[in-house]
């Protein structure tokens, strides 16, 4: 297999980071775009592209993959990782929080899909790996707009699947539980959500970054050409309970 390129969205920390480096370990040079720098990403990843900006953001979205593809040559993975979550009671949820939660983890996917295609056809292959979220089955209800969000990401990964399938592209959701990550913890952690999500799973324990690396290596093998427009629940078992 030739060398591949991977670009990781939300790449400075928790499940992104875990995400390039494990892509980068198995031998892809990888570039990260994230608000954050991503010194602790880079210096782990042998071959590693750093793009500071705002994912949501369709300007700083095509720079960012024309530099990755001038820099390496091509394109050929998309894990759109990057999200937000915030939590409350839905009658206090303001349009603008609203629009900001779309805005990442909807939109964004759909501008760093449509910028990467070019390059992904031109390769003759390609994977799109979406995060969404066991939350669209459990429907956690002080979580309305992140539900209602990665719904439409999941939407989004069966419409575009089948769009993109005669260029050889597949297009897969993973879909974790509550993974202990740094911004989890800031945000729903000291709430005791952690507890609450791991209480309500097969699997009792906290879901870890390094959880979700072996299902992504799984979707973006060479050998997975046949495995498109799912959605994958890696969640302990939660939305079965």
């Amino acid at each position: 297999m030739e060398t591949r390129t991977a670009l990781v969205t939300g790449a400075a920390q928790g499940l992104g980071r875990e995400f390039a480096v494990a892509l980068g370990g198995h031998g892809y040079r990888v570039a990260g775009l994230d608000l954050l720098p991503q010194p602790e990403t880079a210096a782990r990843v042998p071959e590693y592209l750093e793009l500071t900006g705002d994912v949501g953001d369709e300007r700083v979205v095509e720079e960012a993959v024309e530099r990755v593809a001038g820099r390496f040559g091509g394109l050929h993975v998309v894990v759109n990782n990057a999200g937000v979550y915030p939590a409350g009671p839905f009658e206090e949820t303001t349009a603008e929080e609203w629009r900001r939660v779309m805005r990442i983890n909807l939109e964004a996917p759909f501008l760093v899909a449509r910028a990467a295609l070019p390059y992904l056809k031109a390769a003759g292959w390609g994977r799109i790996v979406n995060i969404a979220s066991a939350a669209v089955l459990t429907a956690p209800p002080t979580m309305v707009p992140y539900v209602a969000s990665k719904m439409g990401l999941i939407g989004l990964t069966r419409s575009l699947a089948a769009a993109l399938a005669p260029y050889g592209v597949t297009v897969n959701a993973i879909a974790p539980s509550m993974v202990r990550t740094a911004t989890a913890e800031r945000t729903v952690g000291g709430a005791g959500g952690f507890e609450a999500v791991r209480d309500r799973q097969a699997v009792r324990r906290t879901q870890e970054a390094g959880d979700l690396v072996s299902t992504l290596l799984y979707v973006v093998d060479e050998g997975s050409g046949f495995l498109t427009g799912q959605t994958l629940n890696v969640s302990g078992g939660s939305a079965y309970l």
